[in-house]
């Protein structure tokens, strides 16, 4: 979920320590000045989130979670860090002032940048904008995403941001194995098919780029009036990893529903003023200097996995009682539905490589 985006809420009865945090702000934004007023995002984001407002300008902050946290989750240091360093690149990100690690001054590791105005759309089809224009908009999306996976990652230093090789069958092996040992949400026979099917089938091709892992309109500030992105947000699950893959997840709306991950399956792209599957996946070569996506199928069957695994791991939270989102038994309904719906990509695949 986009946290620039959801609506504010008053700060719970754990608020932050105001005058510690300020003398911090202070220190290391320059031209700071209080006083200073804080609310909470709302939303289901792993990390809380906080307007900082201030009688010249808003920021943003960014903390881990309070209390006892598994190992690697919530990393905020690595979000921190990949804006940082993509801050003199193409890539349009909100300026960091600064990543805290002392847990005295608010109680856990945080981060603050800038607050970036401008509009947030909640699904691909651009429907709250005149549709002669709703294809810039989605273009807008496709340029970003390759200027991303042209970046030279050592040279801006992130050449230890990841693993470089192996990231898909990395993965696979990642979230078969989350979806095998976890009882609790129960197994599901598109799921137990795609586990043997995905490594088996796994593209030669294992190119390295920086990968955002969740690119989807929702997690964009676009400009007030144009059809221009101003900042990318939410990189939780950014590391080196396959950029075909990660442009596949993005290009995954085309075959999500509308209520899954704000999909644009079903819709008539032509009268909504949409580009087609194809012409934006020729987009994206066009830009990255490559012939096309061979592996394409392949790559959105991985995404739709990799995303039902995620949500087997909510639904199995939902069933212990210790999810944290209010929404996590609707989520995890979904498991089934995003298994099958890869599965039949399986097939429809299958039928078409059947018919050449």
């Amino acid at each position: 979920m986009s946290n620039a985006a959801a609506p504010e809420q008053g700060l719970p009865e754990q608020a932050l320590d105001v005058p510690a945090l300020q003398a911090w702000l202070q220190q290391h934004i320059p031209g700071f000045q209080g006083p200073l007023e804080i609310s909470r995002f709302a939303g289901g984001q792993s990390n809380p989130t906080y307007r900082l407002r201030t009688p010249r300008k808003s920021y943003v902050l960014r903390r881990k979670p309070p209390g006892v946290l598994l190992k690697g989750a919530h990393a905020i240091e690595r979000e921190a860090r990949v804006l940082m360093a993509l801050a003199n690149t193409q890539v349009p990100v909100p300026h960091v002032y600064g990543l805290c690690t002392d847990e005295q001054v608010i109680g856990s590791w945080f981060y603050v940048m800038d607050m970036v105005e401008g509009r947030v759309f909640w699904d691909a089809s651009f429907s709250d904008v005149p549709a002669d224009e709703r294809a810039a908009y989605m273009d807008a999306m496709n340029e970003v995403l390759a200027r991303l996976h042209q970046v030279d990652y050592a040279a801006i230093g992130l050449a230890d941001y990841g693993k470089t090789g192996g990231y898909v069958a990395r993965q696979i092996q990642r979230w078969s194995g989350q979806y095998q040992n976890d009882q609790d949400a129960g197994r599901h026979p598109a799921m137990d098919a795609l586990v043997e099917w995905l490594p088996k089938h796994i593209p030669a091709a294992d190119q390295v780029a920086i990968t955002h892992g969740d690119f989807r309109a929702d997690n964009m500030i676009f400009h007030p009036s144009e059809p221009r992105v101003l900042a990318v947000l939410d990189w939780e699950l950014s590391t080196l990893g396959d950029p075909l893959a990660d442009f596949a997840y993005h290009a995954m709306m085309f075959r999500m529903p509308s209520d899954i991950l704000g999909g644009i399956a079903g819709v008539d792209l032509q009268a909504a003023g949409l580009p087609d599957e194809a012409a934006y996946v020729q987009a994206y070569c066009e830009r990255v200097g490559i012939e096309g996506i061979k592996d394409l199928d392949f790559y959105i069957i991985f995404n739709m996995f990799r995303f039902a695994a995620i949500l087997h791991g909510i639904k199995a939270r939902s069933v212990r009682g210790t999810a944290s989102s209010a929404n996590a038994k609707e989520m995890g309904d979904r498991f089934q539905r995003v298994a099958d719906l890869a599965w039949a990509q399986v097939e429809r695949a299958n039928q078409r490589a059947a018919s050449h």
